[in-house]
């Protein structure tokens, strides 16, 4: 009885993708928290005879350039450094994350690039291996892993590249608004602004918030956020570039818990009290930035569990 030969398993020809924006730093966890929230960066993508994308939603000029797109230019990258040929896709995408305005979208971007050089290039890396990878590439772990994890995400990186990721589901509801200026800040730039070294004091301090920042979303206290969100290592040194964070600062309103700079700026996200009227908060901030001669887009958001990895396996 003659065996069967054994059939190549087929080259997989479609992956769907659905990646959140995410907010990095978190007022005192400075380069080590993140929270994914619902706005996605979807991606449907084909193997194909040319390299193309088809984007709609936010910023979809920008997605629609084939030339130096970020998804293309890193799944390129991952593909050649493992010795692995480059097939090329076709590319559908709804956009929702701003781009540009400190809200993840180059992590996000990176991850999805990586995600389809790991499923068309048959890599079998894990959850760890990807975050890695994105996070020695995009220089910001905590964004990387909270874009693949969803959730709030604390994250660091080794002496060896190596990423230490944590995913923790905040307890209760936390809504949130986005308060997105019109302008861009590079991260670059907003590096620049910070000091080579700080006090013990305001490492101390820091510390000590970030702490309790982790306690308020694990115990489900958003009574602890106003003070908790106090840093001292990066805000008060990009507050001149980012107008925004001062002005919502300056707001005393009991349906505000705290505010904080979204990555590096200048967008900034906005904890609402729960019990608050959306509706109402969201005036009176309006009417507050005006007063500020400050203009800003307020998104309503939610903190998501839904992170990129969420389909990935799922996809063929």
């Amino acid at each position: 009885m003659k065996r069967r030969a054994r059939q190549k398993p087929s080259r997989p020809r479609h992956l769907k993708l659905s990646l959140p924006a995410t907010s990095a730093n978190l007022g005192p966890a400075f380069d080590a928290a993140a929270l994914a929230f619902d706005l996605f960066l979807k991606i449907d993508a084909q193997t194909a005879h040319d390299f193309s994308v088809v984007a709609q939603g936010r910023d979809a000029e920008a997605c629609n350039r084939v030339d130096n797109h970020l998804i293309f230019t890193t799944y390129r990258e991952v593909l050649r450094s493992q010795g692995k040929p480059i097939p090329p896709l076709a590319l559908k995408i709804e956009n929702e994350i701003p781009i540009g305005k400190g809200c993840g979208s180059s992590a996000a971007a990176r991850l999805a690039g990586i995600a389809l050089a790991v499923r068309f290039g048959r890599l079998h890396w894990n959850d760890v291996r990807i975050v890695g990878e994105a996070s020695q590439r995009e220089h910001h772990a905590d964004n990387a892993a909270a874009c693949w994890m969803g959730g709030l995400a604390v994250a660091r990186m080794s002496s060896d590249s190596e990423a230490s990721i944590a995913s923790i589901a905040p307890k209760g509801k936390w809504p949130l608004l986005l308060a997105v200026p019109d302008e861009e800040l590079s991260t670059e730039l907003a590096r620049r602004v910070l000091p080579a070294q700080y006090s013990r004091a305001d490492a101390v301090s820091n510390v000590q918030n970030s702490m309790l920042l982790l306690s308020a979303f694990v115990q489900g206290r958003p009574d602890l956020l106003t003070l908790a969100l106090e840093d001292r290592l990066h805000e008060p040194f990009r507050a001149h570039a980012c107008p925004l964070l001062p002005a919502l600062q300056r707001m005393a309103d009991s349906g505000i818990l705290g505010v904080a700079l979204s990555g590096a700026g200048p967008s900034v996200l906005i904890f609402l009290n729960p019990k608050a009227n959306l509706n109402r908060v969201t005036q009176q901030i309006r009417a507050h930035l005006t007063a500020e001669r400050l203009t800003a887009e307020l998104i309503r958001a939610n903190i998501t569990q839904r992170g990129g990895r969420s389909l990935f396996g799922k996809s063929r």
